[in-house]
């Protein structure tokens, strides 16, 4: 009779183990809590960031295509201008600027196709700035058109 009133036996392993998992559990909660927060706050700003830092690099491969074709535009206008000296200094950074954004590489602010381009108009870079520096007006005349063929070449 006295082992109909008594209850399955557990062996000690099974009892133990749910006490002591869920003290475990409990502890590692606010650990949990805490790490979902930070992610939940992290995430945004780490995607705003990205779309921001492609947005500057956009922004700034513009502003140095603006730059380039500004110093070509002054440049041209100086040499128009009969400020021979001043075009030459212009067009000689024109040409730096250019040399510069074409070895860049990936992320020039120049277009793919601009190294073919281009091609033609740095191999009159020495001519042209010899022009300027006798005073030559026909260097103004070939400045203004390397300003037109440095825009079609961009697309614009």
């Amino acid at each position: 009779m006295s082992q109909e009133f008594q209850s399955p036996s557990k062996t000690a392993t099974e009892t133990p183990a749910p006490r002591k998992t869920r003290p475990r559990l409990r502890s590692w909660l606010p650990v949990i809590v805490l790490l979902a927060a930070f992610c939940a706050g992290f995430v945004p700003m780490w995607l705003r960031s990205s779309r921001l830092t492609g947005e500057l690099h956009r922004t700034q491969q513009e502003l140095r295509r603006t730059q380039l074709q500004i110093t070509l535009a002054c440049a041209a206008l100086d040499a128009r201008r009969g400020d021979y000296e001043a075009a030459r200094q212009g067009a000689a950074n024109f040409f730096s600027l250019v040399t510069a954004e074409l070895d860049r590489g990936i992320g020039s602010a120049l277009p793919l196709n601009a190294r073919t381009g281009l091609q033609p108009l740095l191999a009159e870079r020495d001519d042209l700035i010899t022009l300027l520096a006798r005073g030559d007006p026909a260097s103004a005349e070939r400045l203004g058109n390397a300003y037109a063929e440095f825009r079609k070449t961009l697309g614009k």
